[in-house]
């Protein structure tokens, strides 16, 4: 067994950092907040006492059950990876090498689905204690089973393609799965609202009304066309507020929580609304897919210089499905270091998004106001620590969202 060319790997993880950094530096608004980002507004001048001592409690044993979930998880895909457990696991698998690949790309990841089970359901019991959801476990259930589904089959595509390239050209692998996935990253965040969106919830038009004539106000006002904006019936699942835009080009889809439109007062909707166009009028979403491409560029040259150094003490090779587990592994460890990157670039665009929203509808109040309600809807930790804010923070905090209004109402 021979390993791929280390000169072939060392060129596809230099190109796809190269890339990263060439598209973060030119697409990622580094300086979002004009006059620079405020400190966090003090979590007195939002919430009452009772909200600070009731969010601080809930999100104090919900982080401990998630970065248990999390520890516990790493754990387990390392002693599956860096062991021979893993690989006697898979050997035990029956059928074509493909099969093999797909069967143990199952079992691991329901391995670690049951062996972080218990902290799921802790979770849910505790969101179900504070009034964040009502769902039935039959539908907590049902949804987790097909979140593992999806992952199990977008997980086996991307190993499948790895695998079958490292068969094929067997010095070169890491350049030819380097541009496929490159290729099924960007495709995947095209057609993902068509195909994965709809397994999860139901969508509808927003009703005509007023509402709808001010959202489609706003878009122009913003410079995106838009057919339509969606509902998602989101309060049969949770009963916090939030929307989003996923897609791209003729997929791009606006889309509100059905308990935002009936919840939330219009003034603080349309603000919600114009940060989310402000994400499809900077393309947010497309920015996001380019670093997606590049970073899996970078992981796969990464992944053939990893593997081409262990994989012949372990007997192993990216032929062989065998190497599944040390694969999934790796993947594991390479997303919790590489989270600070991700969600460092998340908050900067989502910083941009927040400073449009509050200029485009000239109503920093609304926005304070939705920041609030969000907060306090979600129970979300007026003061997280800074670190874990720093590690696993996708967007500002409600705190610093709230600053920064408050800054650009003053510079009126």
């Amino acid at each position: 067994m021979r390993s791929p060319d280390r000169r072939v790997a060392l060129a596809v993880t230099l190109v796809g950092g190269l890339a990263f950094v060439v598209v973060a530096a030119l697409l990622v608004p580094w300086h979002p907040v004009p006059g620079g980002m405020p400190s966090p507004a003090h979590p007195a001048s939002v919430l009452t006492p009772e909200e600070i001592d009731r969010a601080e409690d809930y999100a104090r044993w919900t982080r401990v059950l998630g970065w248990s979930s999390t520890l516990v998880s790493l754990a387990v895909a390392c002693l599956l990876g860096f062991t021979s457990w893993g690989r006697r696991l898979v050997a035990r698998l029956p059928g074509w090498w493909w099969v093999r690949v797909l069967l143990a790309v199952a079992l691991v990841e329901v391995i670690g689905r049951l062996v972080t089970l218990p902290f799921a359901v802790l979770a849910r019991r505790r969101a179900i204690d504070h009034g964040l959801t009502d769902q039935a476990w039959s539908g907590f259930a049902r949804d987790l089973a097909l979140n593992q589904g999806v992952n199990v089959v977008a997980v086996s595509a991307v190993l499948i393609v790895l695998i079958g390239c490292a068969r094929r050209w067997e010095r070169a692998w890491p350049a030819v799965a380097a541009g496929i996935l490159g290729a099924l990253v960007l495709a995947g965040s095209f057609v993902y609202p068509v195909l994965v969106e709809p397994l999860f919830n139901s969508f509808s038009s927003l009703e005509d009304g007023d509402l709808r004539s001010q959202v489609f106000e706003i878009a122009e006002r913003e410079g995106v066309p838009i057919d339509d904006v969606l509902v998602a019936d989101a309060s049969r699942r949770t009963t916090t507020l939030n929307a989003y835009v996923s897609g791209f080009g003729s997929t791009r889809r606006v889309v509100l929580y059905d308990n935002l439109v009936e919840d939330v007062p219009q003034d603080q909707v349309l603000s919600v609304v114009a940060h989310e166009l402000a994400h499809a009028q900077h393309d947010d979403v497309l920015t996001g897919s380019l670093l997606g491409v590049a970073g899996a560029v970078f992981g796969v040259g990464l992944l053939g210089l990893v593997v081409g150094a262990l994989g012949p003490r372990r007997g192993l090779s990216m032929r062989d499905p065998a190497v599944v587990p040390l694969v999934l592994a790796l993947l594991a460890v390479g997303t919790l270091l590489s989270s600070p990157v991700q969600n460092g670039i998340s908050r900067q665009i989502e910083a941009r998004a927040d400073v449009d929203a509050i200029e485009v509808t000239g109503d920093a109040a609304a926005f304070m106001a939705v920041q609030r309600q969000l907060m306090v809807r979600s129970l979300a930790d007026p003061t997280p620590p800074g670190w874990a804010h720093f590690w696993f923070g996708s967007h500002p905090t409600g705190m610093q969202r709230i600053a920064i209004a408050r800054q650009l109402q003053a510079q009126e």
